[in-house]
């Protein structure tokens, strides 16, 4: 990751600036939370696409930085209102907002970053792009209350679970790269090799996530492992598992589904562990893998549509 933001240190530097400045508030708890949210870091991924999406169709303002902003603080909001449906206690290895402070203050202070994300998109003036994230928003809101729905829901199907996690996290990413390439004045079909390679991209970091939460180390990924067991989120580990030939295994996993509930976590570790679910999700975030690097293939060579590859290898190739 380092040498991937040192090809465009100075750039992260002012998006880190202005999500400093941008946080101001006039309600001390309003700018407490949000810096309380910020601080705990993050990979910043969202930004450092959109950054390196515009440099590699040669942009040189400004705006790429302002569209980064207001994307982090979207992410970030998106954060503090899943702590609250999923009645999280930690995230990146400390507490969450909500357990810091309060559901209602981690909800309210999630609308003020929305709002203020916005108010940075309408700064822009670029239709375009308000009319991009104003559509991601929604499907983001969609996913999540998707996911809700499918929670405690065993006969979740692939298909299902895919549309969740790209409606849910893949569709920012997306953004952020279609974002960046508009921005940059690229063609049509270099804006659509950024989309794919976005939403490709964004699919295989989810797809790693569900693994980690099967055998991730706690202490890496600042979250306890089982997490999403425990909220009976059925993940593709789990489906795959469900529709195998061990009745005893599938049976497991569906009843903990049902009871949202981690009691049996190491026999279902053990189970996803060793059937296959595992590799085959790791496989299917591979073939996401290809998909962006094919895409990448339609820009021009660059430092940063190197650096844009790497970026892939460090969504699939991570244990937090």
């Amino acid at each position: 990751m380092q040498q991937i933001r040192s090809t465009i240190a100075n750039d992260l530097d002012k998006v880190n600036q202005l999500i400093v400045s941008e946080l101001y508030s006039d309600v001390p708890l309003v700018e407490e939370i949000g810096q309380y949210i910020i601080a705990a870091g993050g990979k910043r991924m969202r930004p450092i696409l959109v950054l390196l999406a515009a440099k590699a169709l040669n942009y040189q303002g400004e705006l790429d930085k302002q569209l980064a902003t207001a994307i982090e603080f979207i992410h970030t909001a998106t954060l503090l209102h899943d702590d609250v449906v999923d009645v999280s206690a930690l995230r990146r290895g400390r507490p969450t907002a909500n357990a810091e402070y309060t559901n209602a203050s981690s909800v309210l202070v999630g609308d003020f970053i929305y709002s203020r994300a916005f108010q940075m998109l309408v700064a822009m003036n670029d239709m375009s792009i308000m009319n991009l994230l104003a559509s991601t928003t929604n499907k983001i809101a969609e996913g999540e209350v998707l996911q809700l729905q499918k929670a405690g829901d065993p006969d979740t199907s692939e298909e299902e679970y895919l549309t969740v996690i790209k409606n849910k996290t893949a569709i920012l990413f997306e953004a952020s790269s279609l974002g960046g390439a508009m921005i940059a004045g690229g063609t049509e079909t270099q804006q659509q090799a950024l989309r794919t390679f976005g939403s490709a991209l964004g699919t295989a970091f989810q797809l790693v996530d569900d693994i980690l939460d099967y055998q991730g180390d706690p202490a890496e990924m600042g979250k306890n492992i089982g997490d999403d067991l425990a909220e009976g989120k059925p993940t593709l580990p789990l489906i795959f598992t469900m529709r195998q030939d061990n009745k005893a295994q599938a049976a497991i996993v569906r009843q903990a589904i049902q009871d949202k509930s981690a009691e049996h976590l190491s026999q279902i570790i053990d189970a996803v562990s060793t059937n296959g679910a595992l590799d085959y999700t790791f496989q299917c975030a591979l073939k996401e893998k290809q998909r962006a690097i094919d895409a990448l293939a339609l820009l021009p060579d660059s430092e940063a549509k190197t650096q844009m590859a790497r970026l892939v290898d460090l969504a699939i190739n991570r244990n937090k």
